[in-house]
């Protein structure tokens, strides 16, 4: 697989394997299936900058055309509740039919985001969330096209660690956000 820049994605050696899509009966073969997958979706995830997947949708690491495979919904549910439990993901509906990816956990997401506003001087300043997703300042970074949800959950870790301030509007670009010493 490769990224619109050309930059590949290498794809596991189980990727190829039919067996592995679908779920396996004996607990350990599983419990190494599930591992396998969570770290697949994750690197992939990160790769492409994927934040949401729906367990519905058409995504590509659900099905394998050269070797004929699809995941079933189960077998998606299962790997990505498996991401669920370990706080790498989160329902986005109590159907569990969207999942929203943390490829960097959200206090990391907070590390990088303070990181990244201490590099752009913008440590006692003021930024919108929508210039944190989309502004030139984010342009080539993980930043840029982060879900909103996400950015959210990062703002506030920053909060409680009290190294930012929120302020409450009604949608992403009149929310904003001071990042303090």
């Amino acid at each position: 697989m490769r990224t619109t820049d050309g930059e590949a994605f290498s794809l596991p050696y189980f990727f190829h394997y039919p067996p592995y899509f679908t779920l396996q009966p004996v607990r350990d073969t599983r419990e190494k299936q599930i591992q396998l997958w969570k770290d697949l979706i994750l690197n992939y995830c990160k790769h492409y900058k994927v934040f949401a997947i729906d367990v519905e949708g058409d995504f590509p690491l659900f099905s394998n055309s050269e070797i004929e495979r699809r995941l079933n919904t189960e077998a998606k549910r299962v790997f990505l509740s498996a991401l669920v439990s370990e706080g790498r993901a989160e329902w986005l509906d109590k159907a569990q039919r969207r999942c929203l990816i943390f490829w960097r956990r959200v206090e990391d997401w907070a590390g990088y985001i303070y990181s990244w506003a201490d590099s752009n001087a913008l440590v006692g300043g003021v930024a919108t969330m929508e210039e944190l997703r989309s502004g030139d300042d984010v342009k080539g970074t993980d930043l840029e096209g982060i879900d909103i949800n996400i950015l959210r959950k990062a703002m506030k870790v920053l909060e409680q660690r009290g190294k930012a301030v929120l302020f409450r509007g009604t949608s992403a670009d009149d929310e904003g956000i001071k990042f303090l010493n």
